[in-house]
C-alpha cells in the first residue's frame, strides 16, 4: 500500500516501481524513436511532432482503458502481463524496426505524414500497454483517490525525467541502437521481475526469464533489413546522430543518419571523390589573395583537407558541432596535423559570433537533403557571415534541392535570402535539369557582376590547381524569388520548403564520371511521396 507521507527509509512498493518504470521505459523509447526514424525520415519538425502526438495519443488511449479495466481486474500478475509484453514488443522493434521503416516509407501518403505510420506501428503498441501502468498501480496502491493519484503520477512524471536525461545523456551516445533497445526492454523485464516477487518462481519466473533472453538473442541477431552496401569500418551513435564509416572498393564513406556524407580515395585522399566539392574552389576565382578559409561543417573533412594539401600558404579553420564526427574523420580520414589546420568543436553560428577573425571564404557546408539547421539559413546568419568576411570576401553555401520546378523552393529562399544581405549571388547546380542535387551558391561582398565569360577567362589565366571550366558552365544568376520568403529568426520554413523535395531523385555526381555512369549514381530517395 502506498503511504501519503514520504518515508525515506524505506523500499518503493511494487505499484511504485511500476509507474516509475514505465515513466523511464516511455520516455526513453520516444527518444529511441527519433534515432530509428531519422535514416528515412530525417529529423524534421513533421518526424518529431509525429513522435510526440503518437506517443502522447498511445498514452492517453493507454491511460483511459486501463482505468476503465483497474477496478475489475487490476492485479500484480497483469501488470507482469504488461510489462512482459511491451519487452516483447520492444524485441520486435530491435529485429524489424528498419524493415517496417522502410516500408511504410513507400506508403502513399502526404510526405510531412510519411513517418506517421512507421511510427504508429512501432511504438504505438508498446506505449499503449505502458499507458495501463500508472491506473493499475494506482487501484493496486489503494487510499484515497487524490494523494494516491498525484502520488503516482509524480512518480511516472519522475520516471520520464530520469528516462529522457538517461537516453539522452547516457544511452544515446555510448550504445547502438539495438542496444539501447535491449536497455529499454530489460527495464521492463526488471519490472515485470520487481512486481512478480515474492512469488517469481515456477511459470512466472520462466516468462520473465523467457522475454530477456528473446531480447538478447534480438540484439545478438540484429536488425533485419538491407545495410549500407560495403565493409563497415566503424559505427556509433553521437550526441547528435548515427555515424558509420563504410569501406567499398577504393572509397572510404562517411555516413551520417543513413544518407552519405563525405567520400574519401584511400589510395588518394586529396582526390574529390564527389563533383560538389570541387566547385568548393570556384570563390577562389571571385576573389584573390585568399589566406583564411572558414568551413562550418567538418564531416570527413574532404574540403579542409584538399584545401590544406592544394594551398600551403592557406589557414584553415573548421567548426563542427558534433566532436565524435571530429574523431571519426581524424582517425579515419586523416585531419592533417598542422599548424595551419584549427578545429573547432562548435555551433557554426555560435563561433562566427564569437570570434573576431576574418576569413576570405567561408564554406557553408552543415545543411543536408533531410536536415537543415535553419539558425544557418537565415538573413541575420548571412549578416553575422559578411560580417566575418573580409572586404572583398565570399561565401560559398553547399545546399541540396532542384533549380527549378517545385523541389526549388529550399534554393530559392535562400538565394533570396542571401540577396538581402550580399550585393552579388551566383549559383552553380552540380548535376543539371530539374531534379534534387547539390547546389552550390556563392555570393559576394563586391558588387561588381562577375559574368560567365569573365569567370571562365580566370580559370584559364589563374593557377587555383584546378581546371573548373566544366563546372563553371552550369552559372546561374536572377533567380526567381518573387513566391518564396526572406528567410528569418522569427520565420525559416525550413521543413515546409524541403518538403517539396521528399520522393524526389537525388542525384549525387561522382568527380570525373561518365554520363552512363552519373545514370547509375543516385541516392534512393528517403521517401516515396
Amino acid at each position: 500500500m502506498m503511504s501519503q507521507r514520504a518515508l525515506p527509509d524505506r523500499l518503493p512498493t511494487r505499484p511504485e516501481t511500476a509507474v516509475f518504470v514505465s515513466g523511464v521505459t516511455s520516455m526513453g523509447l520516444e527518444i529511441l524513436a527519433g534515432r530509428i526514424l531519422a535514416p528515412e525520415f530525417g529529423n524534421s519538425i513533421y518526424t518529431w511532432g509525429g513522435i510526440i502526438g503518437v506517443f502522447l495519443a498511445a498514452l492517453s488511449l493507454g491511460y483511459h482503458r486501463g482505468g476503465r479495466r483497474a477496478s475489475a481486474n487490476a492485479s500484480h500478475s497483469r501488470l507482469v502481463w504488461v510489462f512482459l509484453a511491451t519487452a516483447l514488443y520492444v524485441a520486435g522493434v530491435v529485429l524489424f524496426g528498419d524493415v517496417v521503416v522502410q516500408a511504410t516509407g513507400l506508403f502513399p501518403v502526404p510526405s510531412e505524414f510519411a513517418s506517421l505510420p512507421a511510427i504508429t506501428l512501432l511504438f504505438g503498441p508498446p506505449t499503449y500497454l505502458l499507458g495501463y501502468v500508472s491506473p493499475y498501480a494506482a487501484e493496486l496502491a489503494g487510499g484515497e483517490v487524490g494523494a494516491t493519484a498525484g502520488h503516482v503520477y509524480a512518480i511516472g512524471t519522475v520516471g520520464s525525467i530520469v528516462g529522457a536525461f538517461a537516453t539522452t545523456y547516457v544511452l544515446v551516445p555510448t550504445l547502438s541502437v539495438p542496444q539501447i533497445g535491449l536497455v529499454l526492454g530489460l527495464s521492463a523485464v526488471a519490472a515485470a521481475a520487481a512486481v512478480a516477487a515474492p512469488d517469481l518462481v515456477g511459470s512466472t519466473g520462466l516468462r520473465v526469464g523467457g522475454v530477456a533472453l528473446v531480447l538478447v538473442v534480438a540484439v545478438a541477431v540484429g536488425g533485419v533489413g538491407p545495410a549500407v552496401a560495403g565493409d563497415s569500418v566503424y559505427s556509433t551513435q553521437t550526441a547528435y546522430q548515427e555515424l558509420r564509416v563504410v569501406d567499398r572498393g577504393d572509397t572510404r564513406t562517411m555516413y551520417l543518419d543513413g544518407q552519405p556524407h563525405s567520400a574519401m580515395d584511400v589510395g588518394d585522399p586529396t582526390r574529390h571523390v564527389f563533383d560538389y566539392t570541387r566547385y568548393f574552389h570556384a570563390p577562389l576565382l571571385l576573389t584573390e589573395d585568399v589566406d583564411r578559409v572558414l568551413f562550418v561543417g567538418g564531416g570527413g573533412f574532404t574540403g579542409p583537407r584538399i584545401f590544406h594539401e592544394m594551398y600551403p600558404n592557406l589557414t584553415i579553420d573548421v567548426v563542427e558541432i558534433d566532436p565524435a564526427v571530429v574523431d571519426a574523420a581524424d582517425q579515419y580520414f586523416g585531419i592533417p596535423a598542422s599548424e595551419r589546420m584549427n578545429v573547432h568543436v562548435d555551433g557554426g553560428r555560435r563561433f562566427l559570433e564569437s570570434t573576431n577573425r576574418t576569413y576570405d571564404l567561408i564554406v557553408l557546408d552543415a545543411y543536408r537533403k533531410d536536415s537543415v539547421p535553419f539558425q544557418l539559413t537565415t538573413v541575420e546568419f548571412m549578416r553575422l557571415a559578411s560580417d566575418r568576411l573580409d572586404d572583398d570576401g565570399v561565401l560559398l553555401a553547399n545546399l541540396i534541392a532542384a533549380p527549378s520546378g517545385p523541389a526549388a523552393e529550399f534554393y530559392r529562399a535562400e538565394y533570396k535570402t542571401m540577396e538581402q544581405v550580399f550585393p552579388r549571388v551566383y549559383s552553380f547546380p552540380t548535376a543539371g535539369g530539374p531534379v534534387v542535387q547539390n547546389i552550390e551558391i556563392v555570393a559576394t561582398k563586391r558588387s561588381t557582376l562577375v559574368t560567365e565569360s569573365e569567370l571562365q577567362a580566370r580559370n584559364e589565366r589563374r593557377n587555383i590547381g584546378i581546371d573548373l571550366s566544366a563546372e563553371l558552365s552550369s552559372y546561374r544568376r536572377d533567380e526567381p524569388t518573387q513566391d518564396v520568403p526572406v528567410l528569418t529568426d522569427d520565420r525559416a520554413p525550413v521543413d515546409s520548403l524541403l518538403d517539396t523535395t521528399v520522393g524526389q531523385r537525388y542525384v549525387r555526381i561522382r568527380a570525373n564520371e561518365s554520363a552512363d555512369q552519373r545514370a547509375n549514381d543516385t541516392v534512393t530517395p528517403a521517401v516515396e511521396g
